[in-house]
């Protein structure tokens, strides 16, 4: 079943502000929380899914990620709607609801392992021009930090399994009194895990990771632009202990052209014609992005610097459908090396048009006439 758009499951459109998308996000989760539907299973695949939305549209760097790619920006990573990649939803759910509610609504004992979560990687990729009109996959190497096969990230050894921390009792946070306060920070101990290994494992030495090289299969959509960034959800460094990756970015580089220029979804494109053929018009056949050709015509005294569009000859949306535009300037070559006889022409033909000039050229002579006498 397809996901549906994020900003239509918390009723919203684009435009919606931080505070707007919180609200709404608020309305819902109260509305569909499972421990106010415990015998409802809809409730609860609603109270994910909003929340899901919500874990991208706040986030400014995932909703411009989102705004531009749609769903496709986190397919990468594993995008189903009970992972979300690598995206634990036990862990930020209670994070929201501590955020919105405190702990008494739906909190208590929970294991803190997002503070080990594994460090976010960049990776820089430079593609074509040509490569980012069809989009293409590469195979990307880079190393990381991955998953203990031996104790399958746990960080314990095969057999055992890791204890509530004694300090804490599991739940990441100690409080301490002063005086009327009561201060509560992360369990030194446990460093907010809420768990102690009490038998590391002897491969990653109760890590739960190792140094690897890690080779990955990406996609680069089409119409990529220079400077583009994607984010591959739980495609960064392992987290310590069992805890969720981080995101792997790439940033996309879109080398320069020689021939087309780039703006946007359209292209530029400038062609040299010669003084005859701009004065007495031609067709003529000029390349296109996609490696075809397209051919316009130059009316009869065509001026230099005049723009020809060519409709959805230019570079693909990201987000599908459309095709951007083709713009060909024609710009007129003055020769600079003239035999004889096109000298004697040129003469020939500078004499007829000194007899009567053109509009644009009296016009302006008539002008400066006008300013030196005043």
């Amino acid at each position: 079943m397809a996901k549906r758009d994020y900003y239509e499951v918390l009723g919203l459109n684009k435009s919606a502000s931080a505070d707007q998308i919180k609200s709404a996000y608020r309305k819902l989760a109260v509305k569909y929380h499972p421990d106010k539907n415990k015998d409802d299973k809809g409730a609860e695949e609603k109270f994910k899914e909003a929340s899901e939305a919500y874990h991208v549209l706040s986030n400014s760097e995932r909703k411009q990620n989102y705004d531009n790619f749609g769903h496709a920006a986190f397919e990468n990573g594993g995008g189903g709607r009970g992972g979300f990649g690598n995206f634990d939803f036990s862990n930020h759910f209670s994070d929201i609801f501590e955020d919105f509610f405190g702990e008494g609504f739906g909190g208590g004992r929970r294991s803190r392992r997002s503070n080990n979560r594994g460090s976010d990687l960049r990776y820089d990729l430079s593609i074509s021009l040509e490569e980012a009109f069809t989009g293409k996959k590469q195979d990307i190497k880079f190393s990381t930090s991955e998953k203990c096969d031996t104790c399958s990230g746990s960080g314990s050894k095969p057999g055992h399994q890791a204890g509530l921390c004694s300090m804490c009792g599991g739940h990441g946070q100690v409080r301490s009194s002063q005086g009327f306060f009561t201060v509560q920070q992360t369990c030194p101990q446990c460093a907010g895990a809420g768990e102690e290994i009490t038998h590391p494992c002897t491969s990653c030495n109760g890590q739960g990771k190792k140094q690897a090289s890690k080779r990955l299969s990406v996609t680069i959509p089409k119409g990529v632009d220079d400077g583009t960034r994607i984010r591959l959800s739980g495609k960064g460094e392992a987290g310590s202990k069992g805890a969720s990756s981080g995101d792997l970015y790439l940033f996309i580089n879109v080398h320069s052209h020689d021939l087309f220029k780039r703006s946007d979804e359209n292209l530029f494109f400038e062609c040299p014609v010669s003084i005859a053929d701009a004065a007495l018009g031609t067709s003529i056949e000029i390349p296109t992005i996609d490696g075809g050709k397209a051919k316009i015509k130059i009316p009869a005294g065509t001026q230099s610097g005049k723009q020809f569009r060519l409709r959805g000859k230019g570079m693909p949306h990201m987000r599908g459908g459309d095709f951007g535009d083709l713009y060909v300037q024609v710009n007129t070559e003055i020769p600079i090396s003239l035999n004889k006889e096109q000298k004697e022409l040129l003469e020939k033909f500078r004499e007829i048009e000194n007899e009567k000039s053109n509009p644009s050229i009296k016009k302006f002579f008539q002008k400066a006439k006008s300013f030196w006498k005043n």
